[in-house]
């Protein structure tokens, strides 16, 4: 089973509390997903390609470019993410396939289009100018301004207690195996009930997530609302050490093991820095982007023509 059967489904500094208390975690943490490139890479001679559907490839340069416009937590979450990962790979390829449709019906040249394709163009100008004149200082923000905005939201850095769990699991891949793999699960949970030491042997050896299969089961360190909330149920009744009967959810069953629990606390400055550098620098670009707007408003003489704004609002369409 993969992260995504076991796992239910910062920016500026205000978003950054809200999402302390999952991105501190050091376990695996939910991908983050992967958005369609805006435009067709054009294959490359002698460039790796990793999927074809046919005229249309997704090349080594291509996958590498998106993996590197991703924050570097989520980039390495997509990294370990096989399954998300083939998924985008199979949607870009769908998505050149319809764009190569379009271009031979002419499309593109459409009035619509056109005008949405200039309109798009003047945004990209737009967003990437702005930010070349909205650069904040290189050393901001200073370590006492970090200590300030660290020691505002500091009843905010809050952690949520982490259960590190392992767990065995087994698919049903039918109806008709509902039983059966029922049965498998009870004598497994028995079992590693019997000899808690031998659960990573048993993960190994039977579980269906190969991925937390090669480490023993191991899961990693999670926040309970981060497990489906059936093995949310069984997780927050265990004891450290003790596995729990076996408990269904759609994907299958589900025998876990708590291994470790870390109390809720308060996330450190120093584990928040980088973070909360990146949130504060956000912040500042937006505020000198937003003056430097203002500021355009006073290089002429600004007039608006309230006849012919009204003659637009009265049509209609």
């Amino acid at each position: 089973m993969k992260k995504s059967t076991f796992l239910a489904s910062v920016g500026a500094l205000a978003l950054l509390a809200g999402a302390v208390a999952l991105v501190m975690r050091p376990g695996n943490p939910p991908v983050a997903a992967l958005q369609p490139a805006p435009a067709v890479v054009q294959p490359v001679s002698n460039v790796a390609v990793v999927a074809r559907l046919g005229n249309q490839q997704v090349d080594a340069l291509e996958l590498k470019a998106v993996f590197a416009a991703l924050p570097s937590e989520s980039r390495e979450q997509m990294r370990g993410n096989r399954v998300a990962l083939e998924s985008w790979i199979r949607t870009r390829l769908a998505e050149k396939a319809l764009i190569e449709q379009a271009d031979a019906q002419g499309w593109p040249q459409r009035p619509e289009i056109e005008q949405q394709t200039r309109a798009a163009a003047e945004q990209i100008v737009f967003r990437s100018y702005l930010a070349s004149v909205s650069q904040v200082p290189v050393d901001y923000p200073s370590a006492e301004e970090l200590q300030q905005a660290y020691d505002t939201g500091k009843s905010a850095w809050q952690t949520p207690p982490l259960y590190r769990v392992s767990q065995i699991f087994l698919a049903v891949p039918d109806p008709q195996s509902l039983e059966s793999v029922r049965k498998q699960a009870l004598e497994l949970s028995r079992r590693a009930q019997a000899a808690p030491g031998e659960f990573a042997a048993l993960a190994g050896q039977y579980s269906q997530d190969r991925d937390s299969a090669k480490r023993g089961g191991d899961a990693g360190l999670q926040p309970l609302q981060q497990l489906l909330p059936e093995v949310r149920g069984a997780v927050s009744r265990l004891k450290i050490g003790a596995v729990a009967d076996p408990v269904q959810s759609p994907a299958g069953f589900h025998i876990v093991k708590l291994n470790e629990l870390q109390p809720a606390r308060s996330a450190t400055l120093d584990e928040l820095r980088e973070r909360l550098r990146e949130a504060l620098r956000s912040q500042r670009q937006e505020q000198i982007a937003k003056a430097y707007l203002a500021g355009m408003l006073n290089t002429a003489t600004l007039s608006i023509d309230g006849a012919a704004l009204n003659q637009v609002l009265e049509e209609k369409p």
